[in-house]
């Protein structure tokens, strides 16, 4: 009897450590007392607390490849594909222009995410395979090249090249989840480690917006620097830097290029394998790694020593780099694994795993859509709508890409805000699922009300308050929706083994819809233009979308 009741103790363990719920046949009770202890100490746990936070710095710094490489053209697409598209007849009316720009921009912003659809599963089972670290540093190398490429083209089939490599470089995202799951195995820390890359992705998009608005067309947005009296003018040439008048929309792509550089140099030095059996494994780069932090303790002991501070044995030294958790999990006791069951790949694809993978691919489908819309729509010249009615009305804002990307980056700090403080409140108030529901409610009401914008032209208050309301409440149910799905996804794994696989499902299913979203809605968003209902994508698609996606959530809540 002593041997069932250790058997048992120890497998429950392990199933929550796998961040995944247990069977019925692995369930245990818990003393009473126990568990209230157990959830106290869960609901106080905090960013600090995290386990392995170097392994997570450097994974959420790789995260920040796709944000940048998919969403820093958005402020400016509309521009970009404007200079690239060959001149058309000057009889064309300004509607029929952005009509054909939406057009154009929608299969821009498409082959990205297409691309991703197409590698996420086999980049998903050749890391459940070979391993992660290879791939999160491949994929990083080909994004560098690609937005170098990408920054320097001139014409659409370059760019739409350039987009498409990109896509394919990014579609280890999956893996960066699978990774997060691995490194923070504890169920208490998970709440919090999952919202790391979607925060860092918000984080991330913030800073591409920024950057994509601010530094397109630098001769205009940034005269200071690059004008015609500009620091980097120096050759003085009467119209600004030569460069930058050849190739206007470069320096956005080229400033990504050198953040994830950065992010990859990082990454050969210091990200660890995680795949179960080859956590042991090290290459060239991580002894490269190993050697850098120990000159930097060596530097830096040296430093402290005029303070009187006692130099560090090896012995120490060699203690200090294996360290990599807080100093309270040295007293928890260990807990000794079973031997990782393989599920076969028909095994993997459960209901309750369908039924979160058609969440996770409805949101972006709508959501991406919306990204690539947007901007369009602000960015159309603005229309005479004097004798509009409530349906039938056109034109856009006519804002500038520099006041696009920093209205947009300044809402999206309030959803990295809601992401750090309110979300993990609200998920432990009313779970997942619930958090969940509460976004998606907020998406049809923004979607309803947006294209109204149209009938307040002119600079006056109102339009920037309705701007801001809409552009809010996007943002807050973006950033509660995606933390939820990539909760709901890990959850509904059937095993730890096979993470690795059900997230590169995902990714191939949203990447695909990401390229859906902006393609179909770039097409009816110009439809919609043609015939002076500009309200068009935002009712019958985008609305559509999102109310199937609510419905779905309703009624598979008894699945899952």
């Amino acid at each position: 009897m002593t041997q069932n009741v250790v058997e048992r103790g120890v497998a429950s363990p392990s199933s929550h450590i796998s961040g995944l719920t247990p069977s019925a046949d692995e369930e245990w009770e818990t003393p009473q007392p126990l568990q209230a202890a157990t959830e106290k100490i869960a609901n106080e746990v905090r960013w600090r607390d995290l386990p392995n936070k170097d392994q997570l710095f450097i994974l959420a710094l790789c995260r920040l490849s796709e944000p940048l490489s998919n969403v820093c053209l958005l402020p400016y697409i509309f521009f970009l594909v404007r200079s690239v598209l060959p001149k058309s007849d000057d009889n064309t009316s300004s509607d029929d222009s952005a009509a054909r720009i939406s057009e154009y921009s929608g299969l821009l912003v498409a082959a990205f995410p297409l691309a991703q659809c197409v590698i996420s599963l086999p980049w998903g089972r050749l890391s459940d395979k070979h391993g992660r670290r290879f791939s999160i540093i491949g994929g990083l190398l080909v994004s560098v090249i690609a937005n170098i490429g990408f920054g320097l083209s001139k014409t659409f089939e370059a760019l739409l090249f350039w987009r498409i490599l990109a896509g394919l470089a990014n579609g280890n995202v999956s893996i960066m989840r699978t990774v997060t799951a691995e490194v923070v195995r504890e169920r208490k820390y998970q709440t919090k480690a999952f919202l790391l890359l979607p925060l860092v992705f918000n984080s991330g998009m913030v800073l591409s917006l920024a950057l994509g608005g601010c530094l397109a067309e630098p001769v205009v947005n940034l005269p200071v620097l690059f004008g015609p009296e500009g620091i980097f003018n120096w050759s003085r040439n009467p119209e600004g830097v030569q460069w930058t008048l050849e190739y206007p929309y470069a320096l956005p792509a080229l400033l990504n290029a050198f953040l994830l550089g950065t992010s990859l140099i990082l990454a050969v030095l210091g990200l660890k394998e995680t795949l179960l059996g080859k956590e042991e494994n090290v290459d060239c780069g991580l002894q490269a790694g190993t050697a850098v932090r120990r000159l930097a303790i060596r530097i830096w002991n040296r430093g402290s020593a005029s303070h009187k501070y006692t130099m560090m044995r090896d012995s120490d030294e060699v203690a200090l780099l294996n360290d990599s958790g807080p100093s309270h999990e040295k007293t928890e006791p260990s807990v000794t694994l079973a031997k990782p069951t393989k599920v076969p790949f028909r095994g993997i694809w459960t209901r309750k795993v369908t039924s979160a993978l058609v969440s996770f691919g409805l949101l972006p489908l709508h959501n991406s859509a919306f990204m690539h819309i947007f901007p369009v729509y602000l960015s159309s010249p603005p229309a005479d709508n004097s004798e509009a009615t409530f349906f039938a009305f056109s034109g856009g804002l006519g804002l500038r890409s520099a006041t696009i990307g920093l209205w947009l980056s300044a809402f999206g700090i309030g959803g990295i805000l809601l992401q750090l403080f309110i979300y993990p409140r609200l998920q432990k108030r009313i779970g997942t699922r619930g958090v969940f529901r509460i976004a998606l409610f907020l998406f049809p009401v923004t979607y309803v009300a947006a294209p109204y914008l149209s009938l307040l032209a002119g600079d006056h208050g109102a339009r920037w308050v309705f701007l801001g309301f809409v552009v809010c409440a996007q943002i807050m149910a973006r950033t509660m929706a995606i933390p939820s799905t990539v909760i709901l996804l890990t959850e509904a794994a059937p095993a730890k083994t096979v993470l690795g696989t059900v997230h590169g499902a995902g990714n191939m299913l949203a990447s695909l819809a990401r390229a859906i979203g902006p393609a179909v809605g770039g097409y009816v968003f110009a439809l919609g233009v043609e015939e002076g209902v500009v309200g068009l994508v935002w009712w019958l698609y985008l609305v559509g979308v999102a109310v199937c996606a609510l419905v779905w959530s309703y009624l598979t809540d008894g699945r899952s």
